[in-house]
């Protein structure tokens, strides 16, 4: 059996590395404005996280992946999740529609919408799509990735 001193010097924290991930949340009503805002303040977080390398291509993507979930959805709110890591950022944009798949414009034909997704698809380093609530399904995330070259940000 191992005993613990009640005396023992707690170890102090360690630096931070530069391996963390941050992640933060946004949660916007379903509205014409929920674009605008989401993409003000992932631009916004990129630039205070020296990731600007990378704000101009997620602007693009927030604003496409937002307002598809504004006008393809009746969600109530729409929900960003934002990871900030080294070199990288990730977005989620989630809703209350999990069978309002996104479907790429060249996919989908002679449609007039979804070019958006290949735009996204160019900028992205990767992108999917996340249904949440198992047998149930009650949401989900369109996602994409964004990585920072070599000597840029």
């Amino acid at each position: 059996m191992t005993s613990v001193s009640a005396l023992a010097t707690p170890a102090l924290p360690a630096e931070p590395s530069p391996s963390i991930r941050e992640n933060y949340r946004l949660v916007v009503p379903n509205s014409p404005s929920a674009p605008r805002i989401a993409r003000d303040f992932v631009t916004s977080l990129l630039l205070v996280t020296d990731h600007s390398a990378l704000a101009d291509d997620a602007r693009l993507c927030v604003t496409e992946t937002v307002t598809n979930s504004h006008r393809h959805t009746h969600s109530r709110l729409i929900r960003l999740d934002v990871t900030v890591a080294p070199r990288l950022v990730t977005v989620h944009v989630r809703d209350d529609q999990p069978f309002a798949l996104p479907l790429p414009g060249a996919l989908a034909g002679e449609l007039t919408s979804g070019r958006g997704l290949l735009m996204i698809d160019s900028l992205a380093t990767h992108w999917g799509w996340t249904i949440y609530g198992g047998l149930s399904p009650t949401s989900k995330a369109v996602w994409f990735t964004l990585t920072e070259n070599e000597g840029t940000g």
